[in-house]
């Protein structure tokens, strides 16, 4: 009797599903992606996104494990890692050349062209939204069923899926109750292309890398990136989780965003001058590459730190959907990518079965293990990323950033290990 060929399917195509997808293929085992987006266009890819600096033992690992090292080495350059951070009245406390980090930067849009790309053919099923997720139990089989309903799509059966699908993750609701929860920060993001040309005065205030102006609880930060761009982060500490709407912000143009950032004392009216103009250079560049779409500005949300559920057969979590954070600490997509390489090794092993029951029987102790090992990695990134936001997102941010940076440094002189490149926005 030939070996039993188990139902795999893996719902989101961020990072983490697709290089699922990718490693699972790589070890002969077939899945289908399911992802709500549209097939992304060249065009799109070709946008400035956020940049990503994967870490060694996770994104980095995941690359080297996929056989994208090349490619992966084609793609980054656009951004250095050298930081700097800046108070509220523009004065320069802290500036390094990224010595205390070895995290090579991708643009997001690279990263998923490069794992997507790389995928055989068909197996990301685009357009694809999971309205719903539930488990049954086959009672001819014994084997438990996860069936996905696809809207005008049908719906779809399997022995196992695997939650990638973010925030508001759809395969959660069979593992847990927990929703995430406001995080009491907002986040505006837009981009400045072409900087060495239209604006050389904020190319030399940025520097190659990063840059960081925190105070009065919020924040001003900053990557390098594709098309000679700046990609700028505006972040503002608030406990109303409407205030977007309240302010009258929502739907608005990141021009008129502007308006109300640059106006309010409380948020960057009082900010020095060549911060506010990379703000305000920020939001007139996206309106005007965008024109008529509303501003990229949301509250942000996060899942209890130790996030945990009790292990049921035929499901698990990965990436965001199992762990979501703020952006304070850049662990998010090097997490995704450590649950995918770990998850991928584990339905690796598992032996050749004659039916599915039998298959879910040696699987279930193996996810279950994977299940402990990625919630407590998860819980220990969660606590680092919640301290960092609430030191960076501070009164005196920038003074405590400058100050923890001196920290690392010290440490490194005498051979310590550091982490002075995860306080950061990505």
């Amino acid at each position: 009797m030939p070996a039993y060929q188990p139902r795999i399917a893996i719902t989101g195509g961020g990072p983490s599903g697709l290089a699922l997808g990718l490693l699972l293929s790589r070890h002969n085992i077939h899945t289908i992606i399911y992802e709500l987006r549209s097939k992304p266009t060249p065009e799109e890819i070709a946008k400035p996104s956020g940049m990503l600096n994967l870490h060694e033992e996770s994104g980095l690992s995941v690359m080297r494990e996929c056989g994208l090292w090349e490619g992966f080495q084609a793609a980054v350059g656009d951004c250095s890692e050298s930081t700097r951070v800046l108070n509220p009245e523009g004065v320069v406390l802290h500036t390094d050349e990224g010595e205390l980090s070895n995290r090579p930067e991708i643009p997001r849009h690279a990263l998923t062209n490069l794992l997507a790309q790389n995928l055989p053919e068909d197996i990301v099923k685009w357009d694809h939204k999971i309205t719903a997720a539930r488990s049954e139990r086959n009672p001819t089989t014994a084997a438990t069923e996860i069936i996905l309903d696809l809207g005008e799509n049908g719906t779809a059966t399997y022995d196992f899926v695997i939650g990638a699908d973010g925030a508001w993750s759809r395969v959660r609701s069979i593992l847990s109750d927990i929703k995430p929860f406001y995080s009491g920060a907002q986040l505006m993001t837009a981009t400045v292309r072409h900087v060495s040309t239209n604006y050389p005065h904020l190319l030399e205030l940025n520097g190659s890398g990063t840059l960081n102006a925190l105070g009065g609880g919020n924040s001003i930060s900053t990557h390098r990136g594709p098309q000679d761009s700046i990609r700028v982060y505006a972040a503002v500490s608030t406990p109303n989780e409407r205030w977007a709407v309240e302010a009258g912000l929502q739907g608005k143009t990141a021009i008129e965003v502007k308006t109300t950032l640059l106006s309010d004392d409380k948020l960057f009216g009082k900010w020095a001058s060549q911060l506010q103009e990379l703000l305000a250079a920020a939001c007139d560049e996206e309106t005007k590459d965008n024109p008529g779409s509303k501003a990229d500005l949301m509250p942000l949300y996060m899942l209890p730190v130790g996030h945990s559920w009790e292990h049921r057969c035929g499901a698990t979590l990965i990436g965001d959907a199992a762990h979501l954070m703020t952006p304070w600490a850049g662990e998010g997509v090097n997490l995704a990518l450590w649950d995918a390489l770990d998850l991928a090794h584990v339905l690796a092993e598992v032996p050749e079965t004659e039916d599915a029951a039998s298959w879910q029987e040696a699987l279930d102790p193996r996810v279950r293990e994977f299940e402990k090992v990625m919630q407590a990695r998860a819980k220990e990134k969660a606590e680092e990323t919640l301290r960092n936001k609430n030191i960076l997102l501070s009164e005196n941010g920038a003074q405590n950033m400058a100050n923890l940076f001196k920290m690392y440094e010290e440490m490194a002189a005498v051979g310590g290990e550091t982490n002075g490149q995860q306080m950061r926005v990505g």
